[in-house]
């Protein structure tokens, strides 16, 4: 529970003094040739802050660190790596109130998201990580008894991940924390529009007692910092989340590089399938809110596609229409009580006015929303917003906004609802509400996603994978399955006699 108050986040704000400098090496550092940019806070559209801007030179200088610190970080006995990550996630949780403040301010998430959720999820992905580290073992093979063969798996090397600004802490713990437990050596590049949090997670690995260069930080633009860790010849595994754009960059550079592993999270357009027989219409569209406007709607899974069936769409739709004001309504996000939150950016507020815009001009009904809340002429908010008469061939429907917008269609049929959900170039998430388990789990082998829930939404656990199939990206993140992506294999033979 966030147990401060509105004047309370106000006054650390206007103390809180972050270091935007980059983390190379153990040291905070500014950039090589002096540069930094400004960083705005969403709900004030005024800056707040400066980051060191990166160049390929301070790429060149956090990988060369990185490298310098593989030999004794992948050598030490695992229990010690064990204890350096728990240590580090008890330090994430002492220092978890100024973590979110840096990143509310940079990004916009209301602060008790912050603190009842991305705090605790960072924390708890390292824990879970650090506990596989003394349970990843190699194997024995059955051969001849003249041999004797063996299976290693061993860390790449240095690995580079790029995250994205949605889920600060949350999205760079879940690439740090797999890669520091298989050994490798890491340099993160955050997103410039929330970089803050990075640098303070670095400072409190080595307060961990983690080893200088064995988690280095380098802020700045995607196009400079961004692309030199992605085209840097040791560099052996890139991991990335961010648009299918970039995702697509990040493949090529792999291949005008060294080859090197890339996993992509990318983007999505999730349906959200309401059967004839959902039985409860008000669990369906409870979940429905959440999945769609919840952090404003800037999630890769937000379930901005609701196939309805016939029957229950007016239902639905009215009952949709009267909650979500309820539930969502924009607020300044350093008041604990907000629920909704800024966009990002002015772009990002620029680019949902315009397919608000687009949903108009394509023939779609605009039920609610569609415009900046009269409240707030500062700052980058957009009200939460539905749109029905929605056909799957609209931009609306075909295109991640990103934003807090959602487009119902109209279903006649089980068929349909999946012919409908498998027409996207993505393939992240879907949802599925019916009483009939036996349909529901049809539904979930036919749809085309890498994650599917049945009768709920937006739920996760580190024991259960988690990615896309199609253009929502390549990779899985949690699970301990993720630990092999960043781990090698190693086939060794022995003639015995």
């Amino acid at each position: 529970m966030c147990a401060l108050s509105k004047d309370d986040w106000l006054r650390r704000a206007s103390k809180l003094r972050p270091d935007g400098n980059h983390f190379i090496a153990g040291r905070s550092m500014a950039s090589l040739d002096g540069r930094s940019f400004d960083i705005v806070n969403p709900a004030t559209a005024a800056v707040h802050s400066t980051a060191a801007r990166g160049s390929a030179q301070d790429i060149d200088a956090a990988v060369l660190a990185a490298r310098r610190a593989f030999p004794a970080w992948s050598g030490m006995a695992p229990r010690e790596r064990l204890r350096v990550l728990m240590d580090f996630a008890d330090r994430i949780e002492a220092d978890g109130e100024n973590l979110a403040l840096m990143d509310t301010l940079d990004m916009g998430m209301p602060i008790s998201n912050m603190i009842d959720g991305e705090v605790p999820e960072a924390a708890g992905i390292f824990r879970f990580f650090a506990e596989t580290i003394d349970k990843l073992n190699g194997q024995v093979t059955r051969t001849d008894v003249s041999a004797f063969n063996y299976i290693l798996h061993e860390p790449l090397g240095v690995v580079g991940a790029i995250t994205p600004w949605n889920f600060p802490l949350t999205q760079a713990a879940g690439k740090i924390a797999p890669a520091l437990a298989a050994g490798n050596t890491l340099v993160l590049k955050p997103s410039e529009e929330s970089p803050l949090s990075a640098t303070r997670m670095a400072q409190l690995f080595i307060e961990a007692g983690g080893p200088p260069g064995v988690f280095n930080v380098v802020n700045g633009l995607g196009a400079e910092a961004g692309k030199a860790l992605a085209l840097h010849m040791d560099v052996a595994k890139i991991a990335f989340t961010g648009s299918v754009a970039v995702g697509r960059k990040m493949m090529v550079y792999s291949g005008e590089s060294n080859l090197k592993h890339v996993a992509t999270e990318l983007g999505g357009k999730s349906p959200q399938i309401i059967l004839a027989d959902v039985g409860d219409v008000d669990f369906a569209v409870d979940c429905a809110i959440h999945g769609i406007f919840g952090n404003t709607g800037q999630v890769c899974n937000a379930a901005s596609r609701m196939l309805v069936h016939a029957s229950v769409h007016d239902e639905f739709v009215e009952k949709l229409t009267a909650l979500t004001p309820s539930y969502y309504l924009p607020g300044d996000p350093l008041d604990p009580g907000t629920t909704l939150g800024p966009l990002v950016s002015q772009r990002q507020q620029e680019t949902v006015l315009g397919y608000l815009e687009t949903g108009r001009q394509e023939g779609a009904t605009l039920v609610f929303g569609g415009n900046r809340p009269a409240a707030f002429d500062t700052g980058y908010y957009v009200e939460p917003s539905l749109f029905t008469g929605v056909d799957n061939g609209m931009r609306i429907a075909q295109e991640e906004i990103f934003g807090p917008v959602a487009s119902v269609i109209r279903v006649q049929s089980d068929e349909e609802a999946i012919q409908i959900a498998n027409d996207s170039i993505y393939g992240l998430t879907a949802s599925v509400f019916t009483r009939d388990l036996a349909k529901a789990h049809r539904l979930a082998r036919d749809i085309q996603a890498g994650v599917v829930w049945i009768n709920t939404i937006n739920e996760s656990d580190m024991t259960m994978p988690w990615g896309g199939v199609k253009q929502s990206g390549n990779g899985r993140d949690n699970c301990l399955a993720t630990m092999y992506s960043y781990l090698q294999t190693k086939s060794v033979w022995t003639k015995l006699a």
